[in-house]
């Protein structure tokens, strides 16, 4: 079975070594990596159909600025080092958006960052490596 490895990022610093941390096990191993984001979006609200169209309007417009602000430069640069990538955006829980992410394209590992952009929720509710650790069903990597 070939590697198949998954990087989360967020823009955070750590997220920036969790990319190094992968892309040097990919070129490594041949392996192809995913470098995904999240945008955190809750499903549940009260909206009227106005509401929802606007909303419907401002996901497409995130995900745009996702791809051009941070994966398209990410799979640029790591597929002019050579590696096999593919950019992944999505909205939903960080964590289980991950998990359903690595289940979709046979990921064998899940690499993110220790510490990303909101300590406070982190604190709070746990933070995205600790629930991956609990909940994935592939290896998962926290770089720090």
């Amino acid at each position: 079975m070939s590697s198949v490895l998954m990087v989360g990022v967020d823009g955070s610093n750590c997220g920036g070594r969790a990319v190094e941390y992968a892309a040097e096990h990919a070129g490594k191993s041949g392996a192809r990596l995913y470098v995904a984001y999240v945008i955190e979006w809750s499903p549940f609200s009260f909206s009227t159909v106005q509401e929802n169209m606007e909303r419907h309007k401002r996901r497409e417009e995130e995900l745009k600025r996702a791809y051009s602000e941070i994966i398209d430069p990410i799979v640029s640069r790591l597929k002019s080092e050579g590696l096999d990538v593919v950019g992944l955006v999505r909205h939903g829980d960080v964590a289980e958006t991950l998990q359903i992410l690595a289940k979709e394209n046979d990921v064998t590992n899940i690499i993110v960052g220790r510490q990303g952009t909101s300590k406070l929720k982190a604190h709070v509710f746990g933070s995205v490596g600790s629930h991956l650790v609990q909940g994935a069903e592939c290896a998962v990597t926290v770089v720090p």
